[in-house]
């Protein structure tokens, strides 16, 4: 018999789960943001982030609704190498290891990815860089407060636009309180809340199901899940691989924590972060696998990995599985409204507009620029547009064009403004256009390739000669 898709808790239950966890939240948030004394301190938790609080918060944040929600899409609509190629979005946090002990050492007074960007390149590719960012950023913010919604309305029942409004609200509370410290605290318990509930989740439901039976159903009723050589996924982990790293590369979120961690800290965490994230995409993605066995109908591809997990679990495990995913959603919202809220102030009202502005005044923008992020996101998450996947990699190319000219802007002198600016441009250009024309798990790579050819052609026969100490702007003044 087939269950068609309804709310695994009352509604009841998910309003007093979401009032528990949002206090919870509130709370902690303002409890470690009584240590932001300064901006330093608002936007980079002092510059003093340890190992333990560093790993968590990369771990935490890069566990985002895209991780929980979009790995078991990815595994209903391109089977096996759908969940494997969600998987290797940790290449991100890998490969930006190194180059967040790099940027320590070459901007110890740094303060966002638009710095770098400015200093190295000119103003010129800033302004294209700044939009890129800023963009996916929104994006980024869309797809979470979208999933929010989605998640909540899957398990209990709770609207989504009032789940959606809830979990918004609520990252933005404590992030306007407390800042980065605010951000990395709440991250820290949110990462362990994952982390053990990802055990728990993926212990019942191997105990609950025979590996052999979900195996045959997918062989009869979906057989091309299992098509090892199906184009659309194997492009998929290429594509998602790109994206993944672009997203780490540029956004301002991993560059802040970069300058948050304390020296020779940035190399270790993200490693570490990268391992413990790995084997989350691939738990969830699991689950929407075996939707078949269990006879349950999903209507909307991005309601699989909640539904599937409520429904193995029953209330109890749905529960958790709340819990867990809002603490997930909410790890990513406060990262992003804090990162993206520096990158407007620091870049665009400071650098641009008010260069003499007060401290104490730059505070006051910070908190109406996260107002305004939230609020912008609100609006657009109403309607619900799209699933989470058409959303979100929408912006893939974009970021993507921007991989390599930050990675040879770091260890290549040659690099050139010329060839970065181009490589954004043409790499940005091309990829929306397979967007549209081809699918979007052709944006990413084609953007990618582009970039490359574009910033190493540049470096080759129009090369640059940069002088690295000019990165290190405290030592300029």
């Amino acid at each position: 018999m087939t269950h068609f898709q309804s709310e695994i808790l009352n509604p009841v239950t998910g309003w007093i789960l979401l009032l528990i966890l949002s206090i919870a939240w509130i709370a902690l948030g303002i409890y470690w943001g009584k240590k932001a004394k300064d901006m330093d301190g608002y936007m980079l938790a002092g510059r003093n982030v340890g190992l333990a609080f560093g790993t968590a918060t990369a771990m935490a944040t890069w566990v985002t609704s895209n991780t929980t929600m979009l790995a078991p899409q990815f595994a209903l609509q391109l089977g096996i190498w759908g969940m494997v190629a969600y998987s290797t979005a940790a290449f991100g946090l890998f490969l930006f290891a190194p180059l967040a002990k790099r940027i320590k050492r070459l901007m110890p007074k740094g303060f966002t990815s638009g710095d770098f960007i400015r200093l190295r390149y000119g103003k010129k590719v800033w302004y294209i860089f700044l939009i890129i960012s800023i963009f996916y950023g929104f994006t980024w913010l869309i797809s979470m407060g979208m999933a929010g919604g989605i998640l909540m309305n899957a398990l209990s029942g709770i609207p989504y636009r009032l789940g959606m409004t809830v979990i918004l609200s609520v990252c933005m509370i404590y992030t306007i309180f407390g800042g980065l410290y605010a951000v990395i605290g709440t991250d820290f318990i949110q990462s362990m809340i994952i982390m053990i509930g990802v055990v728990i989740v993926g212990g019942a439901v191997l105990y609950s199901i025979d590996l052999d039976t979900v195996y045959q159903d997918v062989l009869k009723d979906k057989p091309m899940l299992l098509n090892m050589l199906l184009p659309a996924s194997i492009m998929a982990i290429f594509n998602n691989l790109l994206f993944g790293i672009g997203e780490v590369f540029h956004s301002n979120v991993w560059w802040s924590r970069a300058f948050a961690m304390r020296e020779g800290i940035g190399k270790k965490a993200y490693t570490i972060a990268g391992f413990m994230w790995l084997p989350v995409p691939i738990a969830a993605g699991f689950i929407a696998l075996t939707s078949s066995s269990l006879g349950i109908n999903i209507t909307s591809p991005d309601m699989v990995g909640p539904l599937m997990a409520g429904n193995i679990l029953g209330k109890v495990g749905a529960i958790i599985v709340f819990v867990v995913l809002f603490s997930s959603l909410a790890s990513s919202i406060d990262s992003l409204l804090a990162a993206t809220a520096d990158l407007i102030v620091e870049d665009i009202f400071k650098k641009i507009f008010f260069p003499a502005i007060q401290e104490k005044q730059l505070r006051n923008v910070s908190v109406y620029v996260i107002v305004g992020l939230t609020f912008l996101a609100w609006l657009v998450c109403m309607p619900r547009i799209g699933t989470l996947a058409t959303v979100l990699f929408f912006a893939g190319p974009m970021v993507a064009s921007t991989i390599y000219p930050i990675a040879m802007g770091l260890y290549w002198k040659n690099a050139s403004k010329e060839g970065a600016f181009w490589a954004m441009i043409i790499g940005s250009g091309a990829g929306l256009i397979a967007y549209f024309q081809i699918g979007w798990y052709t944006a990413s790579l084609i953007s990618a390739t582009l970039s490359i050819i574009v910033t190493a052609t540049f470096a080759r026969w129009k090369p640059a000669e940069f002088n690295w100490l000019k990165l290190d702007e405290s030592r300029q003044a």
